[in-house]
């Protein structure tokens, strides 16, 4: 709670910046309030909150999730001072509604009640509603924002519909009383059809196929930085809140939804995998890329042993995917900003003229395509291992998927690698900031890749 309440403060600072024309300080206001934040997230909470326990609960798993989205969100507000330049009238509130956006998030870690699990979807949700649509003069920035509410809006009618089948079946929003109702009451009919609703729900959030149909516009729509905003933050946030509802409230009924998720993950795996083959824009093969890693983590449903060896696995697995992420997007960003586009063309001979940037994209996708000695694939077999206890075909699948993964990121390492004239002037060159998140994303990326108890170190588990 106290982490909450120091970001939400970050975030209305940042905002009023804004209002005295002090804009370009928001940045700064926002990477110093994440650090504080940062700090706090690895002391004991405050005992005054004891007494919200029944809504949120700000224990280890939460704290864990909500270093990881805080360090993930320092690294993006580090390229934001070159990714927003063309913003300098409204940076203030960009940075503000990223942060509130943060705090939605961190209610999600640690939400003890459905109501509590509502706010924090919303309060995530409608900032990237604005934010997607903050290149104003862009019509594929308009289509991102109408669409990803719209389609949001539909997707908390399905979720306010499940939360009201639920409360009238056990009368109670608290998420241990609706495990016990499960428990003694299997095969209620309006319990099971609000678990399916809001099993529905969530796959809309996290991008599950066939729930995933906004995403690949949204994503290649809205401004660079906010869409690897999206692939991070938002994904972390939403698919912890996802294997937190669905193991802990409906653990009772686990039967009844667990066979619909896994249809749900070969959906997505084949589909996403298949669609990001045929795309020839970078930053739309990385929305596929992205929907296909809901696909992975989905496996953390499977062969649980433990909640909380589970919970720790999706948590080294979202880091490493959201370390890739940056790094993938960094380079995008600046080769957005000096070509105008993101076709793989544009890539072509990046490498002859920023290896440094080149370096952390490929080492970034590699990680993505769970190469060995990466994080990405320590990351793939800690959740591929757990999920051989009784889903080995969904593994199967996860596996093939991730075949057909290396081919669309390639194409984008062979237009940056393998071309020998560089299309890229030698006076356009990358900021020092840029290349100090490179080189910590790089070394971020192998060290866990070969190290992987680096991460349980790092953040306290």
């Amino acid at each position: 709670m106290s982490v909450l309440i120091i970001v939400f403060l970050t975030a209305v600072i940042a905002l009023f910046s804004g209002v005295f024309e002090q804009g370009k300080f928001a940045r700064y206001i926002g990477i110093l309030g994440l650090i504080v934040a940062l700090y706090v997230s690895f002391l004991p909470e405050c005992s005054f909150f004891e007494q919200y326990k029944k809504m949120y609960e700000y224990g280890a798993d939460t704290a864990l999730f909500t270093k990881i989205s805080i360090v993930t969100t320092l690294l993006l507000f580090f390229l934001g001072g070159f990714a927003f330049s063309n913003h300098r009238s409204h940076q203030s509130e960009l940075y503000a509604l990223m942060l509130f956006a943060l705090c939605g998030g961190i209610i999600l870690f640690g939400f003890q009640n459905l109501v509590t699990l509502f706010l924090g979807i919303e309060i995530l949700s409608i900032p990237l509603y604005v934010m997607a649509g903050t290149n104003k003069t862009d019509l594929r920035s308009n289509e991102a924002s109408i669409k990803y509410f719209l389609m949001g809006a539909f997707a908390t009618g399905f979720l306010l519909f499940g939360i009201a089948f639920i409360y009238g079946s056990t009368g109670s929003f608290d998420l241990y009383t609706i495990l016990n109702f499960g428990m003694e009451n299997p095969k209620n009919v309006m319990f099971i059809l609000g678990v399916i609703l809001m099993l529905c729900a969530m796959a809309f959030k996290v991008a599950l196929a066939p729930f995933h149909m906004w995403s690949p516009d949204v994503y290649s729509g809205s401004p660079s930085l906010i869409t690897a905003f999206m692939a991070s933050v938002v994904k972390i946030s939403g698919f912890f809140a996802f294997f937190r509802l669905m193991t802990i409230g409906f653990a009772g009924v686990t039967h009844e939804w667990i066979n619909v998720l896994g249809v749900f993950i070969i959906i997505t795996l084949f589909l996403a995998n298949a669609m990001g083959l045929a795309q020839t824009n970078a930053k739309r093969m990385l929305a596929y890329s992205s929907v296909s890693h809901a696909g992975y983590m989905g496996l953390v449903f499977f062969g649980i042993k433990s909640l909380e060896l589970s919970s720790d696995s999706l948590a080294f697995y979202l880091f490493a995917y959201s370390l890739s992420t940056v790094g993938v997007f960094m380079c995008l960003i600046w080769v957005e900003k000096l070509k105008r586009e993101t076709s793989f063309g544009a890539f072509k001979g990046l490498a002859k003229s920023e290896p440094l940037l080149a370096t952390v994209a490929a080492i970034s996708m590699l990680s993505m395509a769970g190469v060995p000695l990466t994080a990405g694939f320590m990351g793939k077999f800690a959740l591929f291992s757990q999920a051989m206890n009784g889903a080995a075909f969904l593994v199967l699948i996860a596996v093939l998927g991730s075949a057909i993964s290396i081919a669309y990121y390639l194409r984008l390492i062979i237009a940056m690698f393998f071309f020998k004239e560089t299309t890229f002037k030698t006076s356009e060159k990358v900021t020092p900031t840029y290349n100090i998140v490179a080189v910590f994303i790089i070394i971020s990326i192998i060290a866990l890749g070969v190290f992987p108890d680096l991460f349980a170190k790092q953040f306290g588990l």
